[in-house]
């Protein structure tokens, strides 16, 4: 299939020219655009994609788990149709490899299917019944039934780094569609072309399956100024986000300052925290290849990547700062996402290398092009961390930080002291079981996912996956955004109190005509 990007906004199924100037993507590896321009909307051109989106609410609501899983379906054969153009445009937008776009492309259209199958299982209904009994004493129960309804239109905003996975038809949108949520859409301007293409594919997904053409809409807008206006628009009824603690939170303050709050689902800042114990070490040439593939992965840009490393202090860990310093010291860059990216991680490597207390472990060189940094790798002691809040600031980028510390107790200390984390991972060996077990509720208490071994860049799409943790990993901490758990941020739970039978919505009904499961009194 031959892809024609016509560089305009989609909105109520119609393709939009805006009327606020124009953007270009860019090669990262030679700052050169590409086009076509791709035009930017307007305020009043913005409000017609939420009104559209509003307009789509009622029908769309109304479909069935089948229907809405019918139309994920079919948005990921549309995906996988375009294979070929979408690798070809996100090759060139975003400098990444095509085998982390192909992996990327089947992620995005796997996880469609799996919200699918959510949706024939029924489980996302969260139905329970607590059946009438008129004789209980000393006063009688009434017949209670729940399910969970959607919330209305969500406005999805477009992550840097994951131009397929979560962007367009993302983890965000596909939980919000499954959900039964409308979507406005802002693209990342960073890959216009590749948000277009997909877009197309939801598009020609809709028009197969027969739905309103407000369900999706695709808005190109300048920055923080659309991204404000979509938030505070009063047809938009939550928000998924991915991308900086400033973003993150600018937009979190606009929505809690509406007339009528909404939910913010922010993916924000993480240095996900690596704690090795002694027992990890007997294999530190091993230990210190998977890490520097962890840092240095994606040139760095992934909001899983291990930060910080917490390292016994004495001749073992010397040892593996060595082999970690010949990874980094044989390496080269990699060209990042854009040139801002590159230039900010410059700007924050350079700040934390004039760091008293802090030193350059090792060191490659720059890659190809205007955007390929050189990795490195920094280390410290614990009382310097401690003592100095810029050496917990994320670095987006090929880049991290060794602590050396002495004892358990000092883990734990450093530990009640980090912020939320999306991830946190201890590599330890059975004789360190011990020390896991008195770390661990500690670790409980400031991460989403926590890890034995392995390194936690790449992300299961699944049932049991938690991407999320507490503030500033995310806004909120009691959900996720990657896995079948997603779907709930979209919903709320609505009570139904002595309704005849022929007037209770089918999840509910004793007849259960979707068959879906029912929590009866308490049991399955």
């Amino acid at each position: 299939m031959s892809t024609h990007i016509y560089g305009k906004s989609l909105i109520n199924g119609e393709w939009v020219t805006g009327s606020e100037g124009t953007v270009t993507g860019l090669n990262p590896a030679t700052n050169e655009a590409l086009e076509p321009e791709f035009s930017l909307l307007g305020a009043d051109q913005l409000d017609q994609a939420t009104a559209a989106a509003k307009d789509a609410f009622a029908s769309y609501r109304a479909t069935t788990p089948e229907e809405r899983a019918a139309f994920l379906d079919e948005i990921a054969e549309q995906i996988e149709a375009r294979r070929e153009d979408i690798l070809a445009r996100a090759t060139q937008e975003t400098g990444l490899p095509e085998a982390r776009l192909t992996g990327e492309t089947s992620r995005t259209s796997n996880q469609l299917r799996l919200f699918a199958k959510v949706l024939r299982h029924g489980n996302d209904n969260s139905v329970r019944i607590d059946p009438a009994q008129p004789d209980r004493t000393p006063a009688p129960r009434v017949d209670i039934r729940q399910r969970r309804v959607p919330l209305g239109p969500v406005a999805v905003f477009g992550a840097s780094n994951f131009p397929l996975a979560f962007s367009t038809a993302g983890g965000d949108t596909a939980s919000a569609l499954a959900a039964g949520c409308p979507v406005v859409f802002k693209a990342h301007n960073a890959h216009p072309g590749t948000s277009e293409i997909v877009a197309q594919a939801i598009q020609a997904a809709i028009d197969k399956q027969g739905l309103h053409p407000g369900v999706f809409n695709l808005v190109f807008g300048p920055g923080a100024k659309i991204g404000q206006r979509l938030v505070s628009d009063p047809s938009i009824t939550a928000v998924g986000f991915t991308g900086s603690r400033t973003g993150g939170m600018a937009i979190f303050h606009t929505a809690n300052e509406r007339p009528k709050p909404i939910p913010v689902y922010a993916e924000m800042s993480a240095v996900n925290p690596v704690f090795v114990l002694p027992g990890a070490l007997d294999d530190a040439a091993g230990l210190a290849e998977g890490f520097f593939g962890s840092v240095t992965g994606s040139a760095g840009q992934l909001c899983t990547k291990p930060g910080l490393l917490f390292l016994p202090a004495g001749d073992a860990g010397d040892k593996f700062v060595a082999a970690l310093a010949e990874h980094f010291n044989n390496s080269h860059g990699q060209t990042m996402l854009t040139k801002n990216i590159a230039n900010a991680w410059l700007e924050a490597t350079s700040k934390l290398r004039s760091q008293d207390g802090v030193r350059v472990a090792g060191e490659g060189a720059a890659g190809e092009g205007e955007n390929a940094p050189a990795p490195v790798i920094f280390d410290t002691d614990l009382a310097t961390f401690e003592s100095n809040d810029v050496l917990e600031v994320e670095l987006f980028g090929p880049a991290s930080l060794v602590i050396r510390y002495n004892t358990v107790d000092d883990l734990i200390r450093v530990i009640d002291g980090l912020e939320g984390q999306l991830t946190a991972t201890f590599q330890a060996a059975e004789s360190d079981f011990a020390e896991v077990e008195k770390l661990l509720p500690h670790v409980e208490e400031i991460a989403g996912r926590i890890l034995f071994g392995g390194w936690p860049t790449g992300v299961e799409v699944g049932h049991a996956m938690v991407h999320g943790g507490p503030f500033p990993a995310t806004t909120n901490g009691s959900t996720t955004s990657v896995g079948t758990l997603a779907i709930e941020r979209f919903q709320r739970p609505v009570a139904y109190q002595s309704f005849p039978e022929s007037l209770r919505p089918a999840p509910v009904r004793d007849a259960n005509p979707w068959d879906v499961p029912q929590v009866f009194d308490g049991q399955f």
